[in-house]
């Protein structure tokens, strides 16, 4: 059979499809727009990323400069010969210490002895000759106060005796000048120090011309360490100079700042800036009995400028750098991190003096900023808390 439709019912089915898919429809976008309404869980904003925190602590901290120096002898003395002859005697060790007037070694002095005992007879002679023309110009005078000597021979004598008087403190410095020539025959330490190689064997003849010379005397008791600082140090260590009433504290560690090897002062600040390096050298003395610092040794040196002062203070660890100078990642209130530039006056001893940008008791990110960008949200290590508590990360 077949069923025929009518306009009027097909436009009533059209009408009732139409309405079934539009209720279809609303039910279906409601749940999407409370979605879009409600605010996006926080895991949609990105995951928190973990990290590490500190906070600015205001302290005490001890000012001063570092630098590398190098450890020389106190005094460096090549021991050389004055005057020509056999070397009959090494009266030293290589490697010992000994003290100014040691005897180091002898020279043979025979023949100077000889050229000594010709000028004291020299001188001998003269001064009897001279003598006897002082009783001769007594005679005179005497005669001449009588009328029985002319002006002549009294002016005549008087000449003499000066003439002789001359000769003799001539040989009276000849003998002195062959003493002096004996005596370094015998060659003393000048210095106290340890002598080194032995750079000649007895039994060799010496000349005073020679440039090599015997051996070489350091001073290491006390030494001092020459280190250099840039010029822009050199108005800040002048005004603590002046500042305190006794030489500035300067502290010597090995290259791994492991070990403290010694302490003393500051002796020397160069009298100019190497314009070539734009350093300034500087030099300082050390007691060194226990031999702690050698000469050719490089060390690090602390020149402390000032005991103590009141500093902001960050582990170096938390200060980071770009190209417009050097920031920390600040932690705000609601957890998020924020770039925040700051000031610093020095970095020492893993430390960060902070001069600018920070309050105390602000928390800064330590580590983990390799994550982090501005708005980031953190959450502190639980293994650096755990760390920082007990000393162990559990």
């Amino acid at each position: 059979m077949t069923t025929s439709f009518t306009p009027k019912r097909s436009i009533l089915m059209i009408s009732a499809a139409v309405a079934v898919i539009a209720a279809g429809s609303g039910w279906a976008l409601l749940p999407r727009a409370e979605a879009e309404a409600a605010p996006a869980p926080q895991s949609q904003q990105g995951p928190s990323i973990s990290v590490t925190t500190t906070q600015v602590q205001q302290r005490d901290f001890p000012l001063y400069l570092t630098g590398v120096g190098t450890v020389t002898a106190n005094a460096n003395v090549t021991v050389k010969v004055r005057v020509d002859g056999q070397l009959d005697k090494i009266a030293f060790k290589e490697g010992q210490d000994v003290k100014a007037g040691d005897l180091l070694a002898q020279i043979d002095p025979r023949a100077l002895k000889a050229q000594l005992l010709q000028a004291q007879a020299t001188l001998a002679k003269d001064q009897a000759t001279l003598a006897n023309a002082r009783i001769d110009l007594q005679r005179y005078t005497t005669l001449r106060a009588q009328d029985a000597a002319t002006q002549q021979q009294l002016d005549t004598q008087k000449a003499l005796v000066a003439q002789l008087d001359a000769t003799v403190k001539t040989d009276e410095a000849a003998v002195n000048y062959a003493q002096v020539q004996l005596s370094y025959t015998t060659i003393k330490a000048p210095v106290s120090g340890r002598v080194g190689t032995r750079l000649v064997d007895a039994g060799n003849i010496v000349h005073a011309t020679d440039t090599t010379g015997l051996v070489v005397i350091n001073q290491i008791d006390p030494i001092t360490v020459l280190f250099t600082l840039p010029e822009e140090a050199v108005p800040a260590v002048n005004k603590s100079q002046l500042k305190h009433s006794k030489p500035l504290k300067v502290t010597a560690y090995t290259r791994s700042n492991q070990e403290q090897l010694a302490v003393g002062t500051l002796i020397l600040v160069n009298n100019q800036i190497d314009t070539t390096t734009g350093t300034v050298q500087l030099k300082a003395r050390f007691s060194n009995p226990q031999h702690t610092l050698w000469p050719g040794q490089y060390v690090n040196i602390n020149l402390q400028m000032d005991e103590h002062a009141p500093s902001l203070t960050l582990p170096a660890a938390a200060i980071q750098r770009n190209q417009q100078g050097t920031y920390v990642y600040l932690i705000k209130e609601d957890e998020t991190a924020a770039i925040q530039p700051v000031k610093v006056a020095r970095i020492q001893d893993g430390i960060a003096v902070i001069t600018d940008g920070l309050q105390e008791g602000q928390r800064v990110v330590l580590d983990g900023q390799y994550k982090l960008k501005p708005g980031s949200h953190i959450v502190e290590n639980k293994a650096s808390k755990a760390t920082d508590a007990k000393g162990t990360t559990k």
